[in-house]
C-alpha cells in the first residue's frame, strides 16, 4: 500500500526541484511513511517536509503545502491534509483497500513476499546445542525463533542458509564421555568414582547400555560402531556424541526444524582454522604475552577489557574457536550473519566481534547480528514444571511438544520478544478457547474453509471473479477494517525480517484474526440472497484465509481446514 504513496511523494519533490523551489543539489532523504494510529488523522503520514525543510532553508509546514500542491492526482486518495509542524496525512479511498484484496487473491502464496534481500546470502545460526543431552525447552525457543527468522528472510528475498554449530570439543564432551563410561562400569550418580559434574539423566544409562550391547549409533548417514570396551574412553566419546546428535536431530524433526549446514567445532581444530586465526591476530600485532598466556588487545576494538586467548596450559579459551567459526561464515559469503543465542551468552558477544575486527578482513563492525532469547518458565496447573525423568534436571523439548502439540509450542515460543522472559502455560496452549492465540488464529482460517463448505452444501456457487468485480460493495465498517488489516501483511513481514522481530508476525496474525471474527459476526456472509454481495464477502474471507495461511507458514504453524 505504501509504494504508490512513495511514488507520488517522489514525483512531487522532483517537480519542486525542477521548478527551482528546492535546491537542485539537495539530497533526497529516505521518505518516511507510516500508518497512523487512528484514521481520524488519515491512513498514512509522512514527515518528508520536516526532513527536507532545514536543508531547503524553509518552513516545514510551508514546504509541506508545496509538496501537497505538487502531488499528482490519484484515484487511491480521497484527500491530503497537513497536520502539526508539517506532517502530510493521506486519506485513502475504499477502492484502494479493495484493490489490495484483489491483489491477495491474484498473488496467493506469493502475497507478502518481496525481493528486499535480492538473493544476497544470509546465514542464520540457531539452537547450536552441545551434544551432551536431549534438547531442552530453551533450545526449543531458539529453534522456533531461528527457524521463523530464516523463513522471514527467505520470504524477503535473501538466500538463506540455516546453520547448526555443534560444540563437540572441550570439557563438556569429556564430561559426557566420562559419565557414560561410569555407567558402563556400573557406577551410579552419588557413588564413589562418579565424575564431579557428571550428567545424571536416564539417557546416559541408555547410551551406556547400547554401547555395551554393541548397538550402532547412527547420525544421518554416518554410523558409529560400539566397541563394547568400557575402558576405551575415545570410543565412548565418539559413540556418545553420535547417539546424542541423532537424538537431537529427532527432536528437531519432531519440531519441524531443519538445517542446511551442520558445522562441527572439532573441524576448526582438525582443519587448522583455530591456529590460522590465532596466527593472523598475532601477525596483525593485536596480541601480547603475559603471565604465560596469550592475550588479545580486544579493548582496541570496543571490548571492556583484554581477553585471554591461549591459557598458560596451552589450551584455548572458548571465544577463540568462536572467532574462527564466525570468520568461516564471512569466508563463505554470508553478507548478513545472524546468530541466535541464549541470553547467558551475552558476555561473549563483544569479544567475538573484537576478534573479528582485529583480523582486519573488512568485516563490518555490526557483523554478525545477535538475537538473544531469555529463559522459558513452563507452567501446568498453576505450578512450574522443571524436570524430565529422562533428562534428569530439565524439561525436554520433546516433553513440551508431546504435552502442548507442535503448533502451540512453536507459536508460544515465538510470540513474545526474544529478549523478554517467557511463561509457557501448557493448560492455555491446550485449550480450545479465544484466550489461546494459536487456536484463535487457526480457527479463523478453519472458519473460512467452513464457510466455503457450507456454501456448497446449500447449493451456493462461489464465483471469485464475480466477487472481485463487486468488491466495491464492501463499504461496511467491519469490511473496511478487515481490508485495511489484510493490507498490513507485506509491511509486517518486511519489518519483522529487517528488524529480526519474529514476534511481530504472531501479533499481526492475532489482530488479523480478530478483524475477521468481527467481520464474520457483523455481516451475513451466506445469509444474503444478493449473489454479487455474497461473492464479494466470500472473496474477502478467502483473501483473509490466504494471508493467515501465508503468515502461519512463516511461523512453521499449520493452517487447518477444520477444527
Amino acid at each position: 500500500m505504501k509504494e504508490p504513496l512513495y511514488a507520488l511523494l517522489s514525483t512531487a519533490i522532483e517537480a519542486l526541484r525542477a521548478a527551482g523551489n528546492l535546491p537542485a543539489d539537495l539530497a533526497a532523504p529516505a521518505i518516511a511513511l507510516e500508518r497512523t494510529k487512528t484514521r481520524e488523522h488519515g491512513d498514512f503520514a509522512s514527515n518528508v517536509a520536516m526532513a527536507l525543510a532545514k536543508a531547503a532553508k524553509t518552513n516545514p509546514r510551508a514546504l509541506a503545502q508545496q509538496i501537497v500542491a505538487a502531488l499528482p492526482a490519484s484515484e487511491a486518495i480521497t484527500k491530503v491534509e497537513i497536520a502539526g509542524p508539517g506532517f502530510i496525512n493521506f486519506f485513502l479511498t475504499d477502492a484502494a483497500w479493495q484493490a489490495e484484496v484483489a491483489r491477495v487473491l491474484a498473488d496467493g502464496q506469493r502475497y507478502g513476499r518481496s525481493d528486499a534481500g535480492k538473493g544476497v546470502r544470509a546465514g542464520v545460526e540457531y539452537v547450536s546445542a552441545n551434544p551432551t543431552g536431549p534438547l531442552h525447552v530453551g533450545h526449543g525457543r531458539a529453534a522456533a525463533i531461528g527457524d521463523t527468522l530464516a523463513r522471514l528472510l527467505a520470504a524477503t528475498g535473501w538466500e538463506v542458509a540455516r546453520e547448526f554449530y555443534y560444540n563437540d570439543a572441550g570439557a563438556q564432551i569429556d564430561n559426557l564421555a566420562r559419565s557414560v563410561q561410569a555407567r558402563c562400569k556400573g557406577v551410579f550418580p552419588g557413588d564413589a568414582g562418579w565424575p564431579e559434574d557428571g550428567y545424571r539423566g536416564d539417557y546416559i544409562l541408555d547410551i551406556a547400555r547400547n554401547y555395551l550391547l554393541g548397538k550402532p549409533a547412527q547420525e544421518g548417514s554416518a554410523v558409529v560402531s560400539a566397541s563394547h570396551d568400557p575402558n576405551d574412553l575415545d570410543a565412548i566419546r565418539r559413540y556418545a556424541v553420535a547417539a546424542l546428535r541423532a537424538e537431537q536431530n529427532a527432536d528437531l524433526a519432531a519440531f519441524g526444524v531443519s538445517f542446511d549446514v551442520f558445522f562441527l567445532e572439532s573441524s576448526l581444530y582438525a582443519d587448522g582454522k583455530v591456529e590460522q586465526t590465532v596466527a593472523a591476530l598475532k601477525a596483525g600485532g593485536h596480541t601480547y604475552e603475559q603471565d604465560g598466556a596469550l592475550w588479545l588487545r580486544s579493548t582496541d576494538f570496543g571490548d571492556d577489557k583484554d581477553r585471554v586467548m591461549r591459557k598458560s596450559d596451552g589450551s584455548y579459551t572458548y571465544f577463540v574457536p568462536d572467532v574462527a567459526y564466525h570468520y568461516s561464515k564471512w569466508q563463505r559469503g554470508y553478507v548478513r550473519a545472524i546468530t541466535e543465542l541464549g541470553a547467558d551468552h551475552h558476555g561473549t558477544l563483544a569479544r567475538v566481534k573484537a576478534g573479528l575486527q582485529a583480523l582486519e578482513k573488512g568485516i563490518p563492525k555490526d557483523w554478525p547480528q545477535y538475537v538473544l532469547h531469555q529463559m522459558v518458565t513452563v507452567m501446568r496447573g498453576g505450578e512450574e514444571v522443571k524436570i524430565s525423568k529422562r533428562a534428569g534436571s530439565y524439561l525436554t523439548l520433546r516433553d513440551l511438544i508431546e504435552e502442548a502439540g507442535r503448533d502451540a509450542t512453536r507459536w508460544f515460543l515465538v510470540a513474545r520478544k526474544p529478549d523478554s522472559q517467557l511463561v509457557f502455560d501448557i493448560d492455555l496452549a491446550r485449550s480450545q478457547s479465544n484466550d489461546n492465540p494459536v487456536y484463535y488464529v487457526q480457527y479463523a482460517h478453519a472458519r473460512v474453509c467452513s464457510l466455503l463448505r457450507q456454501a456448497g452444501e446449500k447449493g451456493l456457487t462461489y464465483d471469485q471473479g464475480n466477487g472481485i468485480a463487486h468488491l466495491s460493495r464492501l463499504d461496511a465498517a467491519t469490511e473496511v477494517a478487515l481490508m485495511i488489516e489484510i493490507s498490513r501483511y507485506p509491511e509486517v513481514v518486511a519489518a519483522a525480517a529487517a528488524q529480526l522481530e519474529p514476534q511481530a508476525l504472531a501479533q499481526y496474525l492475532r489482530e488479523l484474526a480478530a478483524a475477521f471474527h468481527g467481520f464474520y459476526h457483523a455481516q451475513p456472509i451466506l445469509g444474503t440472497d444478493d449473489a454479487a454481495l455474497r461473492d464479494a464477502r466470500l472473496a474477502l474471507a478467502v483473501a483473509t484465509r490466504q494471508v493467515l495461511a501465508n503468515g502461519l507458514d512463516l511461523m512453521g504453524v499449520s493452517a487447518p481446514e477444520a477444527m
